[in-house]
């Protein structure tokens, strides 16, 4: 049984992990009003650069001369898993979530005789995934210096897998990250880059009848597909920034709580064996005077 010293230090060492939890549950909350700011703002741009390439695509698909990012190697043997996570943890199960998703996505792959590489964005990711997967890891993004994501960090990943298919690393190339819902809600996401997809809900036919192209849609799509390839992993690391927030928030504020629990079964006991003393105490100054 703890003696009352450890007791009293085990209370004032919760009590002080409770103000640390409480502090960054602050931090979360005004970082994720930031966060999720940015991330709704740019859901708009992206649905309607969907909706573009969506009419770009049902024309062009059938052509000979189609960008090989639209209508891919003619080949979906080898994959490329972009793998997004934070840079930090205690943000509950955000991080292990994404991991789950594209460690099944590639164990599927594997499965079906596919070759699968991997490139992280995000140091949790990669300390996840180097365990079974480490031969895989081709390339690693570092965001630890980045205080708040921008377009540039997003060309910069994309860029790289857009080298990497153009050099014919990989044919097929899908992101994973958290898409945004609530505080206590956010969805691991896959999403196929290249080739080409549309998401699903956009209307086909759409941005083709509303535009005229010059000097050809082909020549169009040359031009938008590295930038919708980027613009899907911007909204992708928007998402995933308000979401680690998220996450993070709802993490420390059930770590504050159940500190606050620690507490008060703590200060329970620690009365208790101190009630304890004084009456075993008292017994045996009443035992001495009797003998007396």
């Amino acid at each position: 049984m703890p003696s009352l010293k450890d007791l009293k230090n085990r209370i004032g060492s919760v009590k002080n992990t409770r103000k640390i939890t409480k502090a960054m549950q602050m931090v979360a909350a005004a970082k994720l009003r930031r966060a999720q700011e940015a991330a709704e703002a740019a859901r708009p741009y992206a649905d309607r650069m969907a909706a573009v390439m969506a009419g770009l695509t049902e024309n062009a698909k059938g052509s000979d001369t189609a960008p090989r990012l639209l209508s891919g190697t003619g080949s979906d043997r080898k994959h490329l898993l972009v793998v997004m996570t934070a840079e930090r943890g205690l943000a509950g199960g955000f991080n292990s979530s994404i991991v789950k998703l594209a460690r099944q996505h590639a164990d599927r792959l594997r499965g079906e005789g596919k070759e699968v590489t991997i490139l992280t964005v995000g140091k949790k990711g990669r300390e996840q995934l180097r365990r079974d997967y480490g031969k895989q890891i081709v390339s690693h993004v570092d965001l630890s210096d980045v205080k708040r994501v921008g377009y540039a960090n997003a060309r910069q990943i994309a860029d790289e897998v857009l080298e990497r298919f153009e050099s014919g690393e990989y044919d097929v190339a899908t992101i994973f990250y958290n898409r945004f819902e609530s505080v206590i809600r956010q969805v691991p996401t896959a999403r196929q880059v290249i080739p080409a997809e549309m998401p699903e809900g956009v209307e086909e036919g759409g941005a083709s009848s509303l535009y005229d192209y010059e000097p050809g849609e082909n020549a169009i799509l040359a031009e938008l597909l590295p930038r919708s390839v980027a613009t899907q992993i911007f909204a992708a690391l928007l998402e995933n920034s308000a979401s680690e927030q998220g996450a993070r928030m709802s993490a420390m504020d059930n770590a504050t709580r159940n500190a606050g629990d620690m507490i008060d079964r703590l200060t329970t006991e620690y009365n208790r064996s101190r009630q304890a003393a004084i009456t075993k105490e008292l017994i045996e100054i009443i035992s001495g005077a009797e003998a007396l």
